[in-house]
């Protein structure tokens, strides 16, 4: 290692690089140091060059320095709750990682030299430990979370003297410097995997949180008592360093209340307000944030399917807050805006009103003006653990039903057709004579067709609206049998 610094003071330089181990996520860092006749310089931590060469965009807050006397001086095997990136400012150590995570990579190891020219990113549960092997030894490392008391409770320990993984220490551990309490960590098959960080999905009760209940029955779910957008004091109890991802399903969505003088202000609080309180923890803590949008940001004059890069002008208040609210989303460095419409789930809905009305025997006039696709709440909730399992690019995804573009109007008849009622009894009415006799009622986009081109270009194809229909109607009936 002494070679990279003499290289370095005779003006040879490596160049920066980033290298995988035999740990995921663990990578070695290769930096350039420059010297002369005064000594030399490197820049230890680069984030836009680094980033470049693959390491995460982890976000440091702290940055902390451990000085060693003595060659031998032995620290570890701690694991702790957050990534870590680690250097050398002066001298030489032996360096140990062991993988304490859960999962099939738990106990494998990893051994190198640092000096000054090399680094290493220690993601969040992998044990570090190293050994001096120089006097006066310098290690720095940064942090993407402060460090607490109540944080140390949750460090993962494994000895430094487990034979399980048989780190072959330069200098005896016997021979070796040693503090009390590292003397006693258990061995690894005492030792309890660090837990990955989870999800947390906000407004648990509504159709979409309850959708994803099933689907990722792993998270956390947070229902209004717990965690409310419109109360910042339940935002500030939440522990947020247990969470690498937040689902937003709480929305007002009333759309024609929203148009009176208390529904605005409330619909203002929580799609906007709400949000950017929310859009600060979450940014405060590098989580990525998964929102859900609405086809309401459109005014619906275009003729053809809006993409994730069209023009948002929406009508009414509710349209005027989710669009609010995306707008703030999109400023979060990790965001993943779910844009959809025609939301149907557990609970009243247009199918489930549609539904009874045929069996009832009344014959509705359903508006036929509107077009768009409907979006089931299963097929969202899978879209977004989609994302959250893949993370492809950030940014604005739709998400729909797939099929052809249909009108209000012909999912009643088609409702009423799949359970065996003449679709004719159905009548189509314009919007405007449908709320003509209707106060507050709010401004509706005419098209809702969303394109689904960039979700299906990350591996995801939603089911076929028709096909999720049929699939829900069967349902309906099975349930009432």
């Amino acid at each position: 290692m002494a070679t990279e610094l003499e290289n370095a003071e005779s003006g040879k330089t490596r160049p920066l690089a980033v290298r995988e181990t035999t740990i995921p996520g663990l990578l070695i860092l290769d930096l350039p140091v420059h010297g002369d006749n005064r000594g030399w310089f490197k820049e230890n931590w680069q984030r836009e060059k680094m980033v470049a060469r693959g390491l995460p965009d982890f976000g440091p807050v702290q940055n902390n320095v451990s000085f060693n006397d003595r060659r031998g001086a032995t620290r570890g095997i701690h694991a702790e709750p957050w990534d870590k990136y680690v250097s050398v400012a002066t001298g030489r150590i032996f360096g140990a990682w062991v993988d304490l995570r859960e999962g099939p990579t738990f106990g494998a190891v990893f051994t190198a030299e640092l000096d000054p020219s090399t680094a290493v990113f220690v993601p969040r549960g992998v044990g570090n430990s190293y050994q001096t092997l120089e006097d006066g030894t310098a290690y720095i490392y940064l942090v993407n979370a402060h460090w607490t008391a109540e944080a140390q409770s949750e460090y993962t320990f494994l000895n430094l003297a487990d034979e399980a993984v048989g780190i072959d220490w330069p200098i005896p551990l016997e021979q070796a410097e040693r503090s009390e309490k590292d003397l006693v960590h258990p061995r690894l098959a005492e030792v309890a995997p660090m837990p990955p960080k989870r999800t947390l999905v906000i407004g648990a009760n509504g159709k979409l949180g309850r959708a994803l209940r099933a689907t990722l029955p792993q998270a956390d779910f947070a229902d209004r008592s717990r965690i409310d957008l419109f109360n910042e004091e339940t935002l500030d109890r939440v522990r947020w360093a247990d969470y690498d991802s937040v689902i937003n399903a709480a929305a007002y969505t009333a759309v024609d209340a929203a148009e009176t003088a208390e529904g605005r202000a409330d619909c203002w609080d929580a799609n906007v307000t709400g949000v950017a309180r929310l859009a600060r923890h979450v940014a405060a803590h590098g989580i990525t944030l998964v929102h859900v949008s609405s086809d309401y940001v459109f005014d619906g004059a275009k003729r053809s399917a809006y993409t994730e890069g069209d023009a948002i002008a929406p009508l009414g208040v509710y349209g005027q807050t989710k669009a609010a609210g995306d707008a703030i989303v999109g400023a979060l460095l990790r965001h993943y805006i779910v844009r959809t419409s025609w939301v149907i789930g557990d609970g009243d809905n247009f199918v489930r009103t549609m539904a009874s009305l045929a069996e009832r025997g009344v014959d509705p006039a359903v508006v036929d003006d509107q077009v768009g696709r409907l979006s089931f709440a299963a097929d969202i909730a899978s879209g977004i653990a989609h994302l959250l399992r893949t993370r492809p690019e950030y940014g604005v995804y739709n998400l729909t039903g797939e099929g052809g573009a249909t009108s209000w109007a012909d999912i009643a008849r088609r409702v009423f057709e799949l359970l065996g009622h003449d679709p004719a009894r159905v009548t189509g009415v314009s919007t405007a004579a449908y709320f003509a006799d209707k106060q507050a009622a709010a401004p509706r986009p005419r098209n809702s067709l969303l394109s689904l081109d960039r979700i299906a270009e990350t591996g995801f194809v939603p089911r076929d609206a028709d096909d999720a229909l049929a699939e829900y109607l069967a349902e309906l009936g099975s349930a009432a049998d």
